[in-house]
């Protein structure tokens, strides 16, 4: 079986797991840690939003924001995530890859994600299992893990 990684994420931890085999259990490699997306919206705002001029007259209004200061972390999160998963696919460490977090999660790892590194994931789960053992997780996947696609 070729070199399988079980990412396990959640918006502030992802364990980085490795199958050997394909019914065998998961061995844990590392742990990546993003304490900002715990915290409280009013923590992550340093200030009040800026402000704008409207165009003709005298109107002034704050700006808002696309994405809230805990979204944001969140992204960043994942975009962490995501680069450490590039950056063992280029180093051969990586040859499939199973996802398994909260949908939430789940669809930010998914556009986070580089192409050539989505092209490794064979199965996803929509599930937080962050807090459980390894034992744990692989029991909540199937008992013998997918092949990469041909």
């Amino acid at each position: 079986m070729k070199s399988t990684w079980v990412v396990v994420a959640d918006s502030t931890r992802a364990r980085i797991l490795k199958a050997d085999n394909a019914v065998g259990p998961l061995s844990e490699l590392e742990t990546l840690v993003h304490p900002e997306s715990r915290l409280h919206e009013r923590d992550l705002i340093s200030d009040a939003p800026g402000r704008a001029f409207d165009r003709a007259g005298q109107g002034r209004h704050a700006m808002g924001q696309q994405v809230s200061p805990k979204e944001h972390e969140i992204e960043a999160f994942t975009r962490q995530v995501a680069e450490r998963l590039d950056h063992a696919r280029e180093n051969g460490e990586l040859e499939q890859l199973i996802i398994v977090a909260p949908p939430s999660v789940l669809g930010k790892l998914r556009k986070a994600l580089p192409q050539e590194v989505s092209r490794l994931v064979t199965l996803e789960v929509d599930k937080n299992l962050t807090r459980l053992s390894p034992g744990e997780i692989r029991a909540h996947l199937p008992e013998r893990l997918p092949p990469l696609p041909s």
